[in-house]
């Protein structure tokens, strides 16, 4: 079959360049395909990280993509559109997860629609978790422009279905993420990072926003005791110095270890290493792609039952699932997790785990699923 992917890849860095990366590799193996990616991703005022280009200290996979769509420049879609359509792909295959890609994805995969091309988009979200009021208009014009879905959590898949209830869509779990590399000593990597091996280890990761639920875990941080330490990494996207408020006031703070900043590939392992769980505090989500790093590293999450994330952490099998976005919950949901043998029991469950959400498992669903549309 020939594919065509446009979404992100490299030079662009971040997750979701990660996951197309990931599944581009996996669909290559058995198919003729073909990366295009964007001349600008976003306006900058629209990106509040420090940058949107792989960094030296990134462990990026360059994936050979043509930069092709300015999705800030109408004027560029057509020639985007009509590079891709020179190829004759059988399937344009694109991913998902904002809405201000709504309009320029949107005019592609309906260019392409209209030359016989089936249309395919693995989405991330349908509706963001901050709302604005072109989120409806510009995502429905997008989802009408395609032929099917590929969603990776039910929550994603019933917000699909309540903008477009016709619908064609696949439920497929988020695959592991692989190329980290392995772990490292825990002693090692506590040194590194300036911890006590000694304590229990209780890491957040990822983007820090207002909906991940920092805040509530600084404050269950404090109903733990004196046998754990809190490791906080990530780019903050907007002020962090209300949480280094928090932080300062502390009682426990000197045992709240904050890497404020973006975390370059190479190092992600060292901060897994050193975890003995990670948490999702999450106020709100739809899925989070931390647990496929998580679980790569064979390291049990605890998150709250918000969106999807039930149904990627899977109670007493790869972490535990606390009932609400609540510090006190939070924090009975950590104390559970280092109650006997509990630790150890999850860990031993990932090599299971890691067979079933596997790249070539995903992208065999991916095409099988394409080639009912």
């Amino acid at each position: 079959m020939r594919i065509a992917y446009l979404s992100t890849f490299h030079p662009f860095r971040g997750g979701i360049a990660q996951f197309n990366a990931a599944l581009y590799r996996s669909l290559e193996r058995e198919h003729a395909v073909k990366a295009y990616t964007f001349t600008r991703q976003y306006p900058e005022f629209l990106f509040p990280g420090k940058t949107q280009m792989v960094q030296a200290d990134d462990n990026a996979d360059a994936v050979p993509s043509q930069r092709i769509l300015d999705t800030a420049w109408p004027l560029n879609w057509p020639r985007a559109a009509r590079i891709i359509a020179k190829d004759q792909p059988d399937l344009l295959v694109m991913k998902y997860w904002m809405s201000y890609f709504g309009p320029s994805l949107g005019y592609v995969a309906g260019s392409l629609k209209k030359r016989g091309t089936k249309v395919l988009t693995v989405l991330d979200n349908v509706l963001p978790h901050e709302r604005r009021i072109i989120d409806v208009p510009f995502t429905k014009y997008f989802l009408n422009r395609n032929h099917g879905f590929i969603a990776m959590s039910e929550k994603v898949k019933r917000d699909l279905l309540s903008l477009r209830p016709d619908a064609p869509v696949h439920f497929m779990p988020h695959p592991l993420y692989d190329h980290f590399g392995a772990s490292i000593p825990r002693e090692e990597a506590a040194r590194k990072l300036g911890l006590d091996p000694a304590l229990r280890t209780v890491l957040f990761f990822g983007l820090i926003r207002d909906y991940k639920g920092l805040d509530l875990l600084i404050d269950a941080f404090a109903q733990l005791g004196e046998g754990h330490q809190l490791l906080i990494a990530g780019e903050p996207y907007g002020d962090f110095a209300k949480y280094q408020r928090m932080i300062d006031a502390h009682p426990l703070r000197r045992r709240i270890v904050a890497h404020a900043r973006y975390i370059g590939d190479a190092e992600v392992p060292t901060f897994f290493s050193a975890a003995d769980c990670l948490v999702l505090p999450y106020k709100g989500a739809t899925q989070s792609g931390i647990t496929a790093i998580a679980f790569h590293f064979g390291v049990p999450v605890i998150a709250t039952d918000v969106g999807g994330l039930a149904e990627i952490v899977t109670h007493e099998r790869t972490g535990l699932i606390v009932p609400k976005p609540d510090a006190t919950a939070i924090a009975e949901g950590i104390k559970l997790y280092f109650t006997g043998d509990r630790s150890q029991r999850l860990r031993g469950n990932f090599a299971q785990v890691k067979q079933e959400l596997s790249w070539d498992r995903f992208s065999e669903g991916l095409v099988k699923f394409a080639g009912t549309l």
